[in-house]
């Protein structure tokens, strides 16, 4: 698209189109629910990696920063489109293979959207965990509709207290997005600020106090296990090295949420300035949040001391694993206890306890709402692209893309009854680091394709260098680690991401007759430098073919 016509887009908005009203502060409080991902998985890190988890949070926070300058600067290439980093990759790969790009867009959304099921439920299981004892009728029954042992050990979709809570807590997220960009900045500013404080204080009141054990953030091993099954520190062989990948594979798709602070450049009233500013601050805050919550928790907590030895049989198998207390116990693992325990880091009695938990319920769902905005603006412009199907392209009065928010509660209904959040976050982050290596290769992609294109930031060179070879460092983590969380993760991760082709084929081939839009087709810069889109030549298929062989040499050496 011509500068002259971008520019055009930006100053004069279509009506039933997305409203500029915001600036990069509005998107700074709306990505701010990103910092409390960290509840997500912090619990399942440290039961799994062993005493080097909070390391696996700081190197892994630093990897999303560094990577963050290459999503900038291709943002800054498309200010008229919204939807995240994901499309404005997707238009450099379009052109070598029309299912790259939706294939990129796809993975981005399925990434995204269950931050909405994991973050309800775990939100549901903290109300409840305040209000109820844990052998509570409401706390345990449940009624199963579909076993899915086959799949996971213990997994099933089932409906129970903690469903039917968070599936209120969805909808009420929804009717806080529906008033569109603005009220819900409005909205997460007031979040924010309440759901902020408790994971500053969890992370800074108990380094003051002298509560942080150097004891508990040590030996630098990784975890195992003996004969007994008694957690031991481990060594750093491939079986350790694998548990760390798995830990650092896990930990991305808490740590570099903060791109989606670019998924509302369509929204800013100066995207040239605003975009850049939003994904900087953006990820100067989940650096700090990132680094001392993981470090405060495991170092009150510990790694637990044993709590009933395991159970073995006579052929010495173990056929009742230990329990642990502390970071090992499974309620931590889980996340439904982690909560609990953060606010006991600081020690203020049964009234502070509720309080900090109630918090950290606000901190949640400042999560929820950011990524209902960011991943239903994903759906949003991947059907006005043409990748996905005409329906989602639909905005109410205030802006809002009200049908692909309706999408996206839909799907998350369906996972909210799954029984394991855990499994469903790794599922969901095989998407993403697929999503992050063709969106790191997009940025080198976008500078050979589009070298005269104005770029408001453009990263110094050795970044987009450093961020292609993380593009690389997700994958062998991806390839290493995904099975760690449950055999068949890695498969089941790419068997979804490729769901994408049959409703891509469709889209494009039975609605579309096989043409993309005009606004997609300017977009390909095939109009604006007829001929001289595709100076890359064969290096984005050599990209390619690297990325299998990387994730291949991985998953051949690991040792679960």
């Amino acid at each position: 698209m011509s500068i002259a016509a971008t520019n055009e887009a930006v100053a004069a908005p279509e009506a039933g189109s997305l409203q500029r009203k915001i600036s990069w502060t509005g998107a700074f409080w709306i990505a701010s629910g990103v910092p409390a991902l960290v509840l997500f998985s912090i619990g399942a890190i440290g039961a799994t990696v062993g005493a080097p988890a909070w390391f696996v949070w700081i190197l892994s926070i630093i990897f999303g920063f560094i990577q963050a300058f290459s999503y900038a600067e291709i943002a800054g290439l498309f200010p008229h489109k919204s939807g995240g980093a994901s499309v404005y990759g997707a238009i450099a790969w379009v052109r070598y293979g029309k299912l790259l790009a939706p294939f990129s867009v796809w993975c981005n959304w399925l990434a995204w959207s269950p931050v909405l099921s994991i973050g309800s439920g775990l939100a549901a299981g903290y109300v409840l965990s305040i209000l109820f004892a844990p052998d509570a009728a409401i706390n345990t029954w449940q009624l199963t509709l579909v076993d899915l042992g086959w799949l996971k050990a213990g997994l099933a979709l089932r409906i129970n207290a903690t469903f039917v809570l968070g599936a209120v807590l969805l909808l009420i997220a929804f009717a806080i997005q529906h008033r569109g960009i603005s009220q819900t900045a409005k909205v997460q500013v007031i979040l924010g600020v309440v759901a902020l404080l408790p994971l500053i204080l969890i992370g800074l009141v108990p380094l003051f106090t002298g509560d942080v054990l150097a004891a508990h953030l040590g030996p630098f091993a990784p975890l195992a296990k003996d004969e007994a099954g008694r957690v031991i520190a481990g060594e750093w062989n491939m079986a350790g090295l694998t548990l760390m990948a798995g830990g650092l594979f896990i930990a991305a798709w808490s740590t570099y949420g903060f791109e989606t602070a670019v998924c509302y450049t369509r929204e800013f009233r100066d995207p040239k300035k605003d975009t850049f500013k939003a994904i900087l601050y953006s990820g100067l805050l989940c650096i700090f949040v990132f680094t001392i919550v993981p470090i405060s928790f495991q170092g009150v907590l510990g790694l637990g001391q044993l709590v009933t030895p395991a159970v073995v049989d006579a052929s010495g198998t173990v056929t009742t694993p230990a329990v642990y207390d502390g970071i090992l116990s499974a309620d931590i693992y889980s996340g439904m206890g982690v909560a609990s325990a953060m606010a006991g880091m600081l020690k203020g009695g049964p009234l502070v306890h509720n309080i900090i938990v109630v918090m950290l319920i606000l901190a949640l769902m400042l999560a929820i709402i950011t990524s209902m905005a960011g991943s239903s603006r994903t759906l949003y412009q991947a059907s006005v692209d043409g990748w996905l199907p005409k329906y989602l392209s639909h905005v109410n009065e205030n802006g809002a893309p009200t049908r692909a928010m309706w999408t996206d509660l839909g799907f998350n209904l369906i996972l909210l009854m799954m029984s394991d959040y855990v499994f469903i976050l790794a599922i969901s982050n095989v998407c993403y680091i697929l999503f992050n290596f063709l969106n790191l290769n997009s940025a080198w992609m976008h500078r050979i394709d589009r070298p005269a294109w104005d770029r408001p930031f453009k990263a110094p060179i050795w970044l987009i260098g450093m961020g292609t070879v993380l593009a690389y460092v997700n994958l062998f983590l991806l390839g290493m680690g995904a099975d760690i969380w449950g055999a068949g993760t890695l498969v089941t991760g790419l068997i979804v991401s490729a769901a994408i082709i049959p409703v891509f084929l469709f889209r494009h081939y039975v609605t579309d007759k096989g043409q993309f839009p005009a606004a997609m087709m300017e977009d390909m810069h095939l109009k604006a430098e007829p001929g001289a889109g595709t100076r890359a030549g064969m290096l984005p298929y050599l990209a390619l073919v690297l990325g299998a062989v990387v994730i291949i040499v991985a998953r051949s050496i690991a040792v679960y």
